[in-house]
């Protein structure tokens, strides 16, 4: 499949499934276009007519084009269905855990999935017995992974610092016994950082995600505590000093962007002018009729957001003063393996989230829905059907992805967001593919930038 753009003065031309980009010029996109719906002298005629070139030139751009795809650069072939499929009776080892330290949070955000760190259940404090317990659980079901992932979460895990410190030493005693590896992630609001938790995390945290949606004014409107008062003045000056303390360790800011700030590119804006330099931004995700909730009639504005984040990270790089977005990381040169372009993101299967108690669920987002309880880190997985369904949900699970130009970019989607819009796993979370669509256009055209700029 062969998908087609223009953004910013380039003529993108991507072909999906070889992950083969090119730039061209007006006749050869037109031509492209026109490939296989018209034959050679009905195309020549098309562009002869367009544009003020020879026979010979025209010709000469078809045989480029045809030449890429006899070299499977052009018009490839999906060969990737067959294999996607075959997923449902592979060994699935389990190699990171979204640790629920606490289920509870100092702050009071109203757009908060997690009901304030509740889960729309009781407030807890996971033990140091039961954080042991589920990384014993961890290396028993890895198998020959080496590095094992795990992340502190919440709620707010910084409330139950002292255990997350101890598990990180318990991880590090055991780790050369069982030949394994293990990478830390922490997610804060910031509330509680100080000396102790910035030197802590930049010696054992891989990476540490700094809640911020960006200008005081947006961010105090949905993150305040539970006087009702913002939290922005509190949390910048010790985000700040822990970024200037990490050093090269990689970090970002997570905001989220509603309906009351879709001129989200201002905030970007913000955080970089506050001297952040890895940035995501994420829509939000809520019921529909909730006043935060993103319209259809938005997706214009936030299309437009999108593309004015694409341009100002080319311009500050040519300035000398680039700067990171979550969403537009790609490697078009290696990137992820064909497995994990097939698979998705591991929920259920390679990826699971342990509550304050010790039950297991697919990922953080679907912690407390009964449906999706997996079992506990004592006794293992037992919910085989549960776990199966994930298994089958990959990029070719629904015939709405089947023909999109994105899967194997998306792989399929985030599994949580399509249960919470449609009820299903396997459902499709329409409005969360226009926007992811947009970003990897945006992100593709950033990479031929770069690469242009590198030519010349």
């Amino acid at each position: 499949m062969v998908h087609q753009y223009k953004l910013n003065g380039y003529n993108i031309v991507l072909d999906s499934a070889s992950g083969s980009v090119h730039a061209v010029d007006e006749v050869a996109y037109d031509i492209i276009s026109l490939y296989r719906q018209k034959s050679e002298e009905e195309i020549k005629q098309i562009i002869l007519a367009a544009y003020p070139v020879s026979p010979e030139e025209v010709d000469e751009c078809l045989e480029d084009v045809k030449a890429l795809e006899k070299e499977g650069k052009l018009f490839s072939r999906d060969i990737y269905e067959n294999l996607a499929f075959d997923f449902k009776a592979r060994k699935t080892d389990i190699k990171a855990l979204c640790l629920h330290v606490a289920h509870t949070c100092n702050l009071n955000c109203s757009y908060c999935f997690a009901s304030q760190g509740k889960y729309h259940g009781e407030r807890a404090l996971m033990s140091f017995e039961v954080g042991k317990r589920a990384l014993d659980f961890l290396i028993e079901s890895s198998g020959n992974h080496h590095n094992l992932e795990v992340d502190f979460f919440g709620g707010e895990p910084l409330m139950n610092w002292d255990v997350c410190k101890k598990l990180v030493a318990y991880a590090r005693s055991i780790e050369e016994k069982h030949n394994k590896h293990f990478r830390f992630t922490l997610t804060t609001n910031g509330m509680l950082i100080d000396d102790d938790v910035i030197d802590f995390s930049n010696k054992e945290m891989d990476n540490v995600v700094l809640s911020l949606d960006g200008r005081q004014e947006v961010h105090d409107r949905l993150r305040v505590d539970y006087a009702g008062k913002g939290s922005y003045a509190r949390i910048v000056p010790k985000f700040q000093k822990f970024v200037q303390k990490r050093g090269d360790k990689s970090y970002y800011m997570r905001g989220t962007y509603t309906r009351h700030n879709l001129d989200f590119m201002n905030d970007i804006r913000h955080m970089l002018d506050l001297g952040f330099t890895e940035l995501s931004m994420e829509p939000v995700v809520c019921a529909p009729g909730d006043p935060e909730a993103l319209k259809e009639e938005d997706l214009p504005v936030l299309f437009e957001q999108y593309e004015l984040l694409a341009k100002e990270m080319i311009k500050r790089r040519r300035e000398g003063k680039p700067f990171t977005f979550y969403h537009y990381m790609l490697d078009l040169e290696g990137g992820p393996c064909i497995y994990k372009r097939i698979a998705g993101c591991g929920s259920g299967t390679e990826y699971m989230a342990v509550t304050p108690w010790g039950d297991l669920y697919p990922c953080h987002q679907f912690v407390g829905d009964e449906k999706f309880l997996l079992g506990n880190i004592w006794d293992g997985v037992k919910n085989d059907e549960v776990r199966n369904e994930f298994k089958l949900v990959n990029a070719y699970a629904r015939p709405e992805c089947r023909d999109c130009w994105a899967k194997l970019y998306c792989s399929g989607g985030c599994a949580a967001n399509a249960c919470h819009a449609t009820g299903s796993i396997r459902g499709v979370y329409k409005y969360g593919c226009e926007l992811f669509k947009k970003r990897m256009e945006c992100a593709l055209m950033v990479k031929v930038a770069e690469s242009l700029d590198g030519e010349e």
